[in-house]
């Protein structure tokens, strides 16, 4: 099977401070891959390459077996879905407006259906919100909405740069929640990139642990918690207490 998303090799230098260094993975099709790490371990690099929004210096980057540099970057970043940090809501556009955004530059003629039927998905009457600024929302609320503009396109693929990330603790558990849901009923692949190992043990079917550009570990949750594979990743376990709830489980 040729997955749907994949890096050979990845290198990406910004200056003197090398980004990423020869990362090589795979994410199939209809899967979830969480990328976690500290803060400057690439991970929002290694997102980014997926849909040429970030060119690299070396390797490759495959969308279903093709090569990204191959593919028109403009159209590859409309038929992709992606989620920025905080969602980047037009505040000027209605909340219609900003989910049939994608869907209107692709020239879908059912645009606004496609966007209401996304915001329904979210647990976002049209009713309701359709017709409210994003001022009027909450921050869970705009995020839904980022998310509802992502998906409402159809697109095979969706990049989630740290969704959750600015919502408070229940905000951002109901957002996650909508997030797991849909994705499991439409079979979107997905990556995510997180600095919540939490979050990303729940959602995702794969973790990638990047630090200072490498992948020290790729693997199901279950394997991940069971069996880290370097000490860098154990400490991050243990970090997040989650190694500890483990230990407490045997």
């Amino acid at each position: 099977m040729i997955p749907a998303l994949e890096v050979r090799e990845l290198q990406k230098r910004y200056g003197r401070v090398r980004a990423l260094a020869g990362v090589s993975l795979e994410v199939l099709s209809g899967e979830c891959v969480a990328l976690v790490g500290e803060s400057g371990s690439g991970k929002t690099t290694l997102l980014r390459a997926f849909n040429r929004v970030v060119e690299p210096d070396g390797g490759v980057v495959l969308v279903k077996g093709r090569p990204a540099r191959d593919l028109d970057p403009i159209r590859l970043r409309r038929e992709t879905g992606y989620v920025p940090q905080e969602g980047g809501l037009m505040p000027h556009w209605t909340v219609r407006k900003n989910a049939a955004l994608v869907a209107r530059l692709l020239g879908m003629a059912d645009a606004d259906e496609r966007a209401d039927a996304a915001l329904e998905l979210l647990g976002l009457s049209p009713n309701e919100y359709a017709s409210r600024w994003p001022r009027e929302l909450s921050g869970g609320q705009r995020q839904r909405v980022a998310i509802a503009r992502a998906l409402a396109t159809g697109p095979e693929v969706v990049l989630l740069d740290e969704p959750f990330g600015a919502l408070d603790a229940i905000t951002r558990a109901q957002v996650r929640g909508h997030f797991k849901a849909i994705r499991q009923e439409l079979g979107t692949t997905s990556v995510l990139v997180t600095h919540d190992l939490h979050e990303a043990i729940e959602l995702a079917d794969r973790v990638a642990v990047l630090r200072d550009g490498r992948i020290e570990q790729a693997a199901t949750p279950g394997v991940l918690l069971e069996k880290p594979a370097t000490s860098y990743v154990a400490r991050l376990l243990e970090q997040a207490g989650l190694a500890a709830a483990i230990e407490g489980g045997r």
